[in-house]
């Protein structure tokens, strides 16, 4: 896809083409409202670990607030995205060099040139399981990036973080209301891990109902880290350029998060609100510098994947990485 972004206001050219797919499975998952999304089964390359990502078409959406009068009008180009939050399953994979090898769909992958989070000093899955289907916490968004990265490397297709505005195209799902569900609060324990129902920790994807689009956990559970460079003026700013935004980092913080998490009242769940990251995220690191890979208070915190709809050679999708990682 085409991402304009829109600090500085530049254009990024190399994201925009037709589909071109892998050789996993693809198949049709309903959507709703009588359609279909198509979706992809991938398997990481040398192991048996899977994920499920689905289509979404492009198009135009009203994106920010809960009423029309709030709300800013966006068209997005088609992506794919997962249809879970990225698990511990899949992120060991990247961590742990014992569990990765050369195996991959691009001949020129190596193992060992690969760049791996640090090893935390704290438990980072705060007394959850490493498998089993729990979402991966604690990362900075860079660790999530450079996870993309690899995954991309992996795969020989071109893997990020959704946009802000990406992100909330596909939690809404078609819908107007403030959850993807409708506007009744009381609701929430059918779809979300939230304060009421989480007994204050995160709990396997996938076992709340989804949105629309098949999408699980878009509200509650974890929050997610979006791709955007956080800012109070976003809205402001897409009524200058309101097709595939996105704003570029300058520096280490704020950026942008989404989606509430099992902290949260209900509120922080509405599929328009926005959070900013914080340094206190990493208030009890004693490294100095803190580290670029981990937040140790955040257990809140996680991601899930995009996937561009084309392939990218390795020296593009190399420098978008050097463009949106940000230390």
């Amino acid at each position: 896809m085409r991402l304009f972004f829109l600090l500085p206001l530049l254009l990024y050219p190399t994201l925009s083409a037709k589909l071109q797919t892998s050789d996993s499975q693809l198949k049709t998952h309903p959507r709703g409202l009588g359609t279909k999304l198509k979706t992809d089964t991938v398997r990481i390359p040398g192991t048996t670990q899977t994920f499920l990502l689905a289509l979404l078409p492009g198009g135009a959406f009203r994106m920010g607030g809960d009423t029309p009068e709030t709300t800013h009008e966006v068209t997005l180009d088609s992506f794919w995205i997962g249809t879970h939050e990225v698990r511990f399953d899949e992120f060991s994979l990247f961590q742990f060099k014992h569990l990765d090898s050369d195996s991959a769909a691009t001949p020129e992958f190596k193992s060992d040139a690969v760049a791996r989070p640090s090893p935390p000093y704290f438990d980072y899955t705060y007394g959850r399981s490493k498998t089993g289907g729990y979402p991966a916490t604690t990362m900075t968004q860079q660790a999530a990036l450079r996870y993309c990265q690899w995954l991309s490397d992996k795969t020989g297709d071109f893997y990020r973080l959704p946009t802000e505005a990406e992100w909330e195209y596909a939690c809404r799902a078609g819908t107007t209301t403030a959850y993807s569900w409708g506007d009744d609060p009381a609701l929430a324990p059918e779809y979300a891990w939230f304060y009421d129902n989480s007994s204050g920790s995160y709990q396997k994807t996938g076992t709340k109902r989804p949105n629309p689009w098949g999408l699980y956990d878009m509200h509650g559970n974890v929050m997610e880290w979006c791709l955007d460079f956080y800012t109070a003026d976003y809205f402001q700013r897409l009524d200058s350029l309101s097709v595939n935004p996105l704003i570029l980092p300058t520096k280490k913080h704020s950026r942008t998060v989404r989606g509430g998490c099992f902290e949260d009242d209900v509120v922080a769940l509405r599929s328009g609100a926005r959070r900013k990251s914080e340094p206190k995220w990493q208030a009890r690191d004693p490294q100095i510098p803190k580290s670029k890979w981990w937040n140790p208070d955040s257990p809140f915190l996680g991601f899930r994947l995009v996937r561009d709809t084309r392939k990218m050679p390795k020296t593009e999708r190399d420098a978008f990485f050097e463009k949106v990682i940000k230390d």
